[in-house]
């Protein structure tokens, strides 16, 4: 007799797969998106505008994986089955308005690290995890442990503390106004994608197709082409095309440096979206919240060595609050698995038995 069927083998050694890759490349962007970003402004960048642009102006390199999966399709499918793209227009709408929010969510984050250390600013973003959590119980309906909760407000008085000391680290030259509204651009920036992850979530569940990885890497270009439109916008409003060659020649590291800080940055920040959504697509958006939170202690370490930034003593104690977050949440993961297994094996056993007893 046939109990249940299980899931495929292949299928969910793929799934497992694609989430390990798409949380390395996450790492990679999130830790080192912020540092290129900084890099920029510390040696004398000055265009919020432009730097935001960078966070998704790398678009076109996604098609270079698409058209791979294109042609790989072609070999395995019939051609009347294969597409290019298999977006349908409500998907295409509501990628766009994600792609819309990210655009703002882009020159928030932007202008957030221009005036603030990364470290500093890599603490704030670490209350993004109480607004995902938020706006993911509301959006997809996730479901909270008491570990997952005990998570979440750790984190968000781990900001509260960082709040305290808003002007203890300020740079040199910069007002305490400009601290603090940095300081805030941060905090709206870290609620506005606590809001879009869940969001890509939402959208996963209500289209009317079927949700491939292929089909993500399309979502993926559709968001971040807007994003870089609306970030394109304020560059002209701002005027930064006429001043971009000319900040370039006076950038203290030079201009060819100028020029590739900016290409490297974008490309990493590929990475950072990529990531985001794909982990979205593998597991949840609180998953990917949590690793974009969890990765803050590597941002910290690494802004202290290659800025030589100040680690006060409220800094410390965000740090340690967060860490027993973390830690707090994949051990409630870790126990919730082991919970759910027994059930499952008892009720196989006792299938079995009554199969011998007939």
């Amino acid at each position: 007799m046939e109990v249940g069927k299980e899931p495929e083998p292949n299928t969910t050694t793929m799934r497992k797969a694609l989430l390990i890759i798409n949380c390395i490349i996450l790492s990679i962007g999130n830790c080192a998106g912020p540092l290129m970003m900084r890099l920029y402004f510390v040696h004398g960048g000055k265009r919020v505008w432009f730097s935001s642009w960078l966070e998704t102006g790398a678009w076109p390199i996604i098609l270079f994986p698409i058209a791979c999966a294109y042609f790989h399709r072609s070999r395995t499918q019939p051609t009347s089955q294969n597409k290019l793209f298999f977006m349908t227009p409500n998907l295409f709408l509501a990628a766009a308005f994600i792609g819309i929010l990210t655009g703002f969510d882009d020159y928030l984050y932007a202008y957030g690290v221009a005036r603030l250390p990364v470290s500093t600013s890599s603490l704030i973003i670490a209350s993004q995890l109480a607004f995902t959590a938020g706006f993911a119980f509301v959006l997809v309906k996730q479901k909270f442990t008491s570990y997952s909760i005990n998570a979440v407000f750790l984190l968000t008085i781990g900001a509260g503390v960082l709040a305290m000391h808003t002007s203890g680290d300020r740079p040199a030259n910069e007002s305490n106004r400009e601290y603090v509204l940095g300081f805030l651009m941060t905090l709206g920036a870290s609620a506005l994608y606590g809001f879009i992850l869940p969001l890509v979530e939402l959208t996963y569940k209500k289209a009317k197709q079927e949700i491939s990885y292929a089909l993500v890497m399309e979502i993926q270009i559709v968001m971040c082409f807007f994003a870089t439109g609306v970030c394109t916008i304020g560059m002209l409003l701002n005027n930064d095309f006429k001043v971009i060659s000319r900040e370039a020649r006076e950038y203290e590291l030079g201009e060819t440096n100028y020029y590739i800080i900016a290409i490297c940055s974008a490309i990493i920040w590929q990475c950072f979206f990529l990531g985001a959504i794909g982990v979205i697509f593998c597991a949840s958006s609180l998953l990917s919240g949590i690793i974009i939170a969890v990765l803050l202690p590597v941002t910290e370490i690494l802004a202290v060595i290659f800025y030589k930034e100040s680690f006060h003593a409220e800094k410390g104690v965000a740090l340690a609050l967060s860490l027993w977050g973390f830690l707090s949440y994949f051990y409630g993961e870790i126990k919730d698995s082991k919970k759910t297994k027994p059930p499952l094996q008892t009720e196989m056993a006792s299938v079995s038995d009554r199969q011998e007893s007939v």
